[in-house]
């Protein structure tokens, strides 16, 4: 499969929002990435279902909902009819995983699970064949714009070994620090999604540079 471009709305300019909704319609990418914080869970806050329903009205392509939140399971329903596609909870942040997965399938959406950086894949060991996507934190979450962990190399590779035979169709997504320095071998490590924040809107032309990261093989 050829990999996805998840572009992350957080480093978009909240003042010209439409403008860069639209401009990500047009590019090459596959998925809008929209992430969901509160304040508590990571210390930053971000945007609520206002926002979200506003970016769903004007998107085109799916909005890959990623829940940076305590209690994710009080929200579920929510998300969805705000217009979410792929719906991404944190191990760190629910006791019952398995339970929070099989709510999000059953809502229609395709389930996912992130992981931050201290955490180990081998966590998932036991829900591997319920999941749709895992979101491999490659940065502390909270902001955008920090610098790339090296070892998330070796957690993709790890996470795509336990996958094999039991979940091929497993998405293996990475979030935080994503360049065109790095994006070739994120990919041969076994990613399939890239998201990309300020790498693209901080670009002299984010289109060109959404398009160079679909491009890289």
């Amino acid at each position: 499969m050829k990999h996805l471009i998840a572009p992350s709305v957080l480093s978009a300019d909240f003042a010209n929002l439409q403008r860069d909704i639209e401009m990500i319609n047009r590019s090459e990418a596959d998925w809008f990435h929209i992430d969901i914080m509160d304040g508590v869970f990571v210390p930053n806050i971000s945007f609520g279902f206002p926002v979200l329903k506003a970016i769903h009205k004007h998107a085109t392509k799916p909005l890959d909902v990623h829940l940076m939140i305590v209690d994710p399971d009080r929200y579920l329903h929510d998300f969805k009819s705000a217009g979410a596609e792929n719906i991404t909870v944190h191990i760190e942040a629910c006791t019952h995983l398995h339970r929070t997965l099989s709510a999000i399938r059953d809502l229609g959406c395709r389930a996912g699970v992130a992981v931050n950086p201290h955490t180990s894949v081998s966590q998932l060991e036991d829900v591997i064949e319920d999941l749709d996507i895992v979101c491999l934190m490659s940065v502390n979450p909270g902001f955008g714009g920090q610098k790339y962990i090296e070892r998330t190399y070796k957690k993709i590779k790890d996470l795509r070994a336990m996958a094999a035979g039991r979940n091929e169709n497993l998405l293996i997504e990475i979030d935080g620090g994503v360049s065109n320095e790095n994006a070739l071998k994120l990919i041969e490590a076994g990613a399939d999604v890239l998201v990309a924040g300020n790498a693209v809107f901080s670009a002299a032309d984010p289109v060109l540079e959404i398009a160079s990261l679909k491009g890289i093989r």
